[in-house]
Order: C-alpha cells, then sequence, then structure tokens
C-alpha cells in the first residue's frame, strides 16, 4: 500500500476550508484515498505547524485547536508519525500552559533517554519532565 506525506497547507485547507478551490481538491483527493484504502503520513513537524497556524492564523483557543488535532488523529485515513507521542503531548497541551511543540519535544527528549527538557519557558515549570534553567 502506499504512503503519500502531507503538507500542513494540505490539512489546513481540510480543517478551516479557507481557500474553497484547494479545499475541495484536498477532499476529494482525501475521498478518493479512502476509497482506495490509501493513507496520508502526517509528520510531527507538521502537527507543530498546524498548531500554530490555527492559534496565530486563525486565532483559534486552545480548545479548539485540540478538537481540531484530534479530529486529525481519528481520521483512519491519516498515518501520524509517534503516535502515542502526539497523543501524550496533546493531552499535555489540552492541561498546559505551553505551547504543543514545546510538550512535543519533552515527549520525544523522554523517549530518547533524556532526563529531562532544559528550558526558560516557565510555562513548563510545573510540567513532569522540565527543568527550568536559570
Amino acid at each position: 500500500m502506499s504512503v503519500r506525506g502531507l503538507d500542513t497547507n494540505i490539512l489546513i485547507r481540510f480543517l478551516i476550508a479557507d481557500d474553497p478551490k484547494q479545499s475541495i481538491t484536498v477532499r476529494s483527493l482525501f475521498q478518493r484515498g479512502i476509497r482506495e484504502g490509501k493513507r496520508f503520513h502526517v509528520s510531527t513537524i507538521v502537527l507543530c505547524e498546524i498548531v500554530w497556524v490555527l492559534r496565530t492564523v486563525y486565532r483559534f483557543t486552545r480548545r479548539e485547536t485540540v478538537l481540531s488535532l484530534d479530529s486529525l488523529l481519528e481520521s483512519s485515513f491519516l498515518e501520524i508519525q509517534d503516535l502515542d507521542l502526539v497523543q501524550h503531548a496533546l493531552d499535555d497541551y489540552r492541561e498546559g500552559r505551553a505551547d504543543f511543540a514545546d510538550y512535543l519535544i519533552g515527549c520525544q527528549n523522554r523517549r530518547a533517554g533524556c532526563t529531562d527538557t532544559l528550558t526558560f519557558d516557565s510555562d513548563l515549570a510545573s510540567s513532569p519532565g522540565f527543568a527550568l534553567l536559570s
């Protein structure tokens, strides 16, 4: 089975439908892929970019952003890189104060065997696995 990778702009069109022509093209691609049993790969970098775009460009709330990511993670035709780490980072993001990318970095560092992740970000001060550098 072939797997095709997706760039951030494809998934933004899917989530936001801000460009009608491109949004229709993306939905058609996904519908055809589903019929043909194809899957589409979403990297963790793309997920971080999606959060940034939703929060800064479209002014989504944290809750709206989480719901959008949840919908992507639940899509059977999407293959999410490091799904277990992404789900954990999303849970931390849902409850925490820092950015999704920060939580994902912490999860990736733990998997790599790091004892903690050093940061200057005070929003991570009470998050397990992070240590403020002062």
